[in-house]
């Protein structure tokens, strides 16, 4: 009999012991920033306005540090900013090294990976174009004598190979390479957005010209952050990306953050709108 009892019990331990080393499950972004009091913010560097570094001070400018600098002044928290590229990004958030990455296109592709939150704001798919190209639409650059170069990973990457399948494509690593190019004479554009595209060209007007190729193509830059089940740190960001963009700051920090290469509201075509 005593043996029967023993024998129960030890059958009704092992009915439980499943939930008893059930896993902790992780801690959420949101919870951890909050523990923490620390944001990490992505940046790629030399990529003015969106980010760019210092080289004097050590300090991060552009107008995704100026996002991570207020989002983190929301939460109470400090900022840590680490390095990504365009190309990286989705992969760094998804790997727990970046908390909010703010200067993504919401590509299909991408949001199979990674969420997003609302709009930051608008932005513009653009040429820079050596001298004496000028193409008025898209279906212009389909062609194989047409050389493009862009950086690889991009939004505009994907875009542009599906629209244009015939053009001759020159990928780079980098913006500022795709942009060496055309300046050497070995591509007939870059494709690449507004932003970008005015801040190369202020630098260095010999580049060539902005060309804005009809239809014009118009995507939202958005912040991409890493899955995962518990969606209060998307909710939040969103809460703050609503507020600040109902109250105009968000278009602001963008424009201050253009003065960084000396271009000036009034620089800004009217086609391009925040």
């Amino acid at each position: 009999m005593m043996h029967r009892r023993r024998l129960g019990m030890a059958l009704a331990a092992l009915a439980v012991a499943p939930g008893a080393y059930a896993e902790t499950p992780p801690e959420s972004t949101f919870d951890r920033v909050r523990r923490t009091h620390m944001v990490r913010i992505g940046v790629v560097g030399g990529q003015a306005p969106y980010s760019v570094r210092d080289l004097a001070s050590g300090e991060w400018r552009g107008f995704i540090p100026a996002f991570g600098r207020d989002l983190a002044k929301a939460l109470d928290a400090n900022v840590a900013f680490v390095e990504t590229n365009w190309g990286n990004a989705v992969l760094d958030l998804q790997a727990d090294k970046i908390d909010i990455f703010s200067g993504l296109n919401p590509t299909p592709q991408r949001a199979l990976a990674i969420d997003f939150t609302h709009p930051l704001f608008n932005n513009l798919f653009t040429l820079i174009a050596r001298p004496g190209f000028r193409p008025a639409t898209w279906d212009d650059l389909n062609a194989p004598s047409v050389r493009i170069a862009l950086e690889i990973g991009t939004s505009y990457d994907q875009v542009i190979s599906e629209s244009c399948p015939n053009a001759s494509f020159l990928r780079l690593k980098s913006n500022n390479e795709a942009t060496l190019a055309v300046q050497a004479g070995k591509a007939d554009c870059q494709v690449i957005v507004a932003l970008l595209a005015l801040s190369a060209l202020k630098r260095n007007p010999g580049i060539g010209t902005l060309v804005l190729p009809r239809p014009l193509f118009t995507a939202t830059t958005n912040a991409g952050l890493r899955r995962e089940p518990d969606k209060t740190w998307r909710d939040f960001v969103d809460n703050w990306i609503n507020w600040n963009r109902g109250l105009g700051r968000m278009r602001r920090m963008v424009i201050d953050s253009l003065g960084l290469v000396g271009i000036i509201e009034a620089d800004i075509p009217p086609e391009v709108s925040f």
